[in-house]
């Protein structure tokens, strides 16, 4: 994952996360904020059991594609993806971003069907977790169940939180509340909150966030000249907390 964060996880004292596809959910250092969370050892080795890890997805290569039947749900190991929907008039709506440990193609479960498509931003590995499968371990798991509601959850919430910032706040607003998205995903992996590499281009930022390229563009440079963040391309460096959540509208 040191292609996304500035700080090399050596630096920070961990073992790099890399796009192996034999590691399992025992070794895996993102396994504290993936599904093993609370698992026992055995627990985790019959959860490790089912979970299916190919070779990496290569840059805009597509984990899944809207309207393919829904059979699994996908960990994000290493790398990141963008998950987006097709308007009516062929353009691409961007949904989300997915980073490490994050969990992604839940929106098939209702309809047995993908309602969005999701493509790598970069280089990235996957965990596959067929849901039949899943969901017959959760039965037997209440911990395992109970952590994937959750999930869950914080799916729905962000989407929720995805509707408010496009339908109130101003351009600066949204993107200093992403930028605050990322660096609390940063630092539940544990590493740099302040200081990370942008893995999404300007073009899919502001259409996640209904703005134009010039807009985000504008932005990131007024905050750059109130220094709140230190801005090189796709190094992003935020230098005053504080103000960023301030203009994000948000509490400490």
């Amino acid at each position: 994952m040191t292609i996304f964060v500035t700080q090399s996880d050596e630096e920070q004292g961990f073992r790099p996360c890399t796009h192996d596809f034999q590691t399992n959910c025992g070794n895996c250092r993102l396994n504290s904020i993936c599904l093993p969370l609370a698992l026992e050892s055995d627990d985790i080795q019959l959860l490790d059991d089912i979970i299916q890890r190919g070779k990496p997805l290569q840059k805009n290569q597509f984990l899944y594609r809207e309207g393919d039947d829904f059979q699994s749900v996908f960990a994000v190991r290493s790398g990141t993806l963008k998950a987006f929907r097709t308007t009516d008039d062929g353009r691409e709506q961007v949904t989300g971003f997915y980073f490490p440990g994050e969990i992604l193609g839940m929106d098939g479960i209702s309809n047995n069907m993908h309602a969005s498509s999701a493509r790598a931003l970069e280089t990235a590995a996957v965990c596959e977790i067929p849901f039949s499968s899943l969901e017959k371990l959760s039965a037997a798991m209440p911990n395992l169940q109970r952590h994937f509601f959750q999930l869950m959850s914080r799916e729905i919430t962000e989407d929720q939180q995805l509707i408010t910032l496009l339908s109130k706040n101003s351009a600066e607003e949204r993107v200093a509340a992403l930028m605050l998205s990322i660096s609390a995903r940063n630092a539940r992996r544990k590493l740099s909150a302040t200081k990370f590499r942008l893995p999404m281009s300007r073009v899919d930022i502001g259409n996640y966030l209904g703005l134009t390229v010039e807009t985000v563009s504008r932005v990131f440079s007024r905050m750059q000249k109130l220094e709140m963040l230190a801005v090189d391309n796709k190094e992003i460096e935020i230098l005053d907390i504080d103000g960023v959540r301030n203009l994000a509208n948000v509490s400490n």
